[in-house]
């Protein structure tokens, strides 16, 4: 899932920070044919990194030489900046490991560069999200995470990241999805928290009675389209099916013929009839304040929007909901977000697990990351400082069992070539371009891309 523009406060910054820190992501490539080439690629990097022999290079740290690692960083723009909160933190403990960055935005073009080092050979480090692993793991192109590190963080970090026994990402934070909702609008008009669509269509025609737009969304991000599709795919089909995606790759199932599927893709159009006018040209920055200027009551959305509420009014106060299935049983949606991964060629080992000291061993800098981009932390004995209105909430569903990890959906049906192609497709329908039935046929055309 894709997260996409920040406040218009931070944007200033963060482009310096940007400048500063990473180094331009270039050519994408054609996504068609690195795809095609990638098995073969895969299989030479592969075979490539059992003959590496990385002695020299870790004596090399140890003596103190200069070490330069080369990062590609998939960024979700609350991350756009923190590469230079770890450089100086590296450079304090480590002064002789330098980071040479590139940073691209995730949704867009992290899958296009892994696609064009898989041919030409992998950065010493790369930083996506959890599902990454399963993907670029059964290519045999990662190196596996030392226990040291992997053991500085939850027992939950681990889960989705590890195959046979070993860890092949280490996660970092995390994010929480779900319906954000502005806390004095629910209480001025009496709103209970939905369970049901029931109880969300009350609050929907009573928003529309009385003047409130109910849901902000910016619908010109098709990636924020891909977004809370799967949000809804979790709850009404993969809650209820975890292997759907496995079926559907057997034939079993399909989009067109899934009441289920069918009804998550219409939650888009139940958004779509009851927020903006304007949705298809509002970014998220213009969406964000109005929701926090009251104009909107509700916004399905993650932890990403958490950076422009607080940067618009630091006393704006929202809670979060889980979006209600059809069976009034939804959970709270729970994101593993910045997941460090190396390659399993590099000649630089020993000054990569310096780097993951830095990152697992660094509380100052942890905080100061998860402060930064308001997220939760996936470290041990690492809390966040900021001040977060909805933590109430998340910690009550946690408490209760009701959080499920999308992992499990995105692993299944990637990002890559499948969400965000479907995505387009809902966004073409919704707009009137094409039918609701082209939209599933057009999904289901994609089976090949989905895993």
């Amino acid at each position: 899932m894709k997260k996409k523009t920040v406040s218009i406060l931070l944007a200033a910054s963060m482009l310096a920070a940007m400048l500063a820190g990473c180094g331009g992501s270039g050519d994408s490539g054609k996504k068609d044919a690195a795809a095609g080439n990638q098995e073969n690629a895969a299989d030479d990097v592969a075979d490539d990194a059992d003959d590496t022999d990385t002695e020299d290079s870790a004596d090399a740290a140890d003596d103190g030489e200069e070490v330069t690692l080369t990062v590609l960083a998939g960024q979700s723009t609350t991350d756009a900046g923190i590469e230079d909160m770890i450089d100086e933190a590296l450079a304090e403990k480590y002064p002789n490991i330098t980071l040479e960055w590139e940073c691209v935005d995730w949704g867009n073009d992290f899958q296009p560069k892994m696609q064009q080092y898989l041919q030409s050979g992998l950065p010493d480090i790369m930083i996506g999200k959890a599902q990454d692993v399963a993907t670029y793991q059964a290519l045999g192109v990662l190196g596996e995470i030392d226990g040291a590190y992997v053991d500085r963080g939850l027992d939950a970090a681990k889960e989705n990241v590890t195959v046979d026994g070993k860890t092949y990402g280490l996660v970092y934070n995390a994010l929480y999805q779900g319906v954000y909702y502005n806390r004095a609008l629910f209480e001025e008009n009496n709103w209970d928290i939905p369970k049901t669509q029931e109880d969300l269509q009350k609050i929907i025609d009573d928003c529309n009675a009385k003047g409130i737009t109910p849901f902000a969304s910016h619908m010109v991000d098709t990636w924020s389209i891909g977004n809370v599709t799967m949000q809804f795919m979790m709850n009404d089909v993969f809650n209820k099916t975890p292997d759907w995606g496995d079926k559907f790759r057997n034939g079993e199932v399909s989009f067109a013929d899934s009441e289920e599927m069918k009804t998550a893709y219409n939650y888009n159009k139940l958004i779509c009839d009851n927020t903006f006018p304007e949705t298809f040209s509002t970014e998220q920055t213009d969406c964000d304040a109005k929701m926090v200027a009251g104009e909107a009551a509700m916004k399905v959305s993650g932890s990403w929007s958490i950076q422009n509420f607080l940067d618009i009014d630091e006393s704006f106060d929202f809670g979060i909901f889980p979006f209600p299935n059809q069976t009034g049983d939804s959970k709270l949606i729970f994101e593993p977000n910045i997941t460090v991964m190396t390659s399993a060629e590099t000649e630089h080992q020993d000054a990569i697990n310096k780097v993951l000291d830095v990152l697992t061993g660094d509380q100052e800098l942890a905080v100061e990351i998860y402060d930064y981009t308001k997220t939760a932390s996936m470290l041990k004995d690492v809390t966040p400082t900021f001040d977060n209105p909805s933590q109430t909430d998340i910690d009550a569903y946690a408490a209760d069992g009701n959080i499920v990890d999308v992992t499990l959906g995105n692993n299944q049906l990637v990002w890559g070539g499948f969400q965000e192609e479907n995505a387009k497709d809902v966004a073409a329908w919704l707009q009137g371009q094409e039918s609701f039935e082209d939209a599933l046929a057009a999904s289901d055309g994609r089976v090949d891309a989905s895993n």
